[in-house]
């Protein structure tokens, strides 16, 4: 009797170990089945990666090329403008003019008008002024300032008068003082066109005087063309 309850119980413990021992091993099979599949999923997230920074590092390399090739045409537009700067400085129009009436003594007075012819010159940046007529012609347009002065004894009266295109701008008058030397001076900036003329008169029935000093002038200079 004991014998036949004994021999069920073993089986039953033989039962359970090799259960036991089966699970053991289908536990093990999945544990190496996950592992696989974590490599494999780790190589291809890896192999992902590896393509999409082969992605990025071609992009920056193309955008690096086109960013060399903009810079270097920068430079070569800036060269260009810089050469064309030296161009138009070298073609930059340069005048300036100053003169006197030099030794001359006294001048007038005389029964009209009369345009004064400044002999002595001492610039004429551009040939711009005449020497021979007194007379500035503007050769481009722009924005001039002319000055002058006049040197007189006061015993009779000295008026100078600037023009343009035979149109009084400025002038200066010093009436009778008794006899002792006086200077006035003026100037004006005017808007010149090209042919434009400016010059000096003086007026009917007055005086000036010049000297080796120098006293009794006439100047004009370019600010900027227009």
């Amino acid at each position: 009797m004991s014998c036949i309850i004994l021999y069920p119980l073993l089986l039953l413990l033989f039962s359970s170990a090799t259960l036991s021992e089966v699970q053991q091993k289908e536990s093990g099979v999945q544990a190496n089945e996950t592992e696989c599949l974590n490599v494999t999923g780790l190589k291809e997230t890896s192999a992902r990666l590896a393509s999409e920074f082969q992605h990025i590092f071609t992009w920056i390399d193309t955008e690096l090329t086109e960013l060399r090739s903009t810079v270097s045409s920068l430079k070569n537009r800036l060269q260009v403008t810089e050469e064309q700067l030296e161009q138009l400085k070298s073609k930059e129009h340069k005048v300036a003019f100053g003169a006197s009436l030099g030794p001359v003594g006294n001048v007038g007075p005389f029964s009209t008008d009369i345009t004064l012819v400044y002999k002595d010159v001492f610039v004429n940046e551009g040939s711009a002024y005449n020497p021979t007529t007194g007379i500035f012609t503007a050769f481009v347009k722009g924005v001039y300032f002319f000055t002058f002065s006049g040197h007189n004894r006061s015993s009779k009266p000295m008026g100078l008068r600037l023009f343009k295109n035979g149109q009084q701008m400025i002038t200066v008058y010093n009436h009778p003082l008794g006899d002792r030397y006086e200077t006035a001076s003026n100037s004006i900036a005017l808007t010149l066109e090209k042919g434009d003329q400016v010059y000096m008169r003086l007026r009917e029935n007055t005086w000036v005087l010049d000297n080796v000093n120098d006293h009794t002038t006439f100047t004009g200079y370019l600010l900027f063309s227009l």
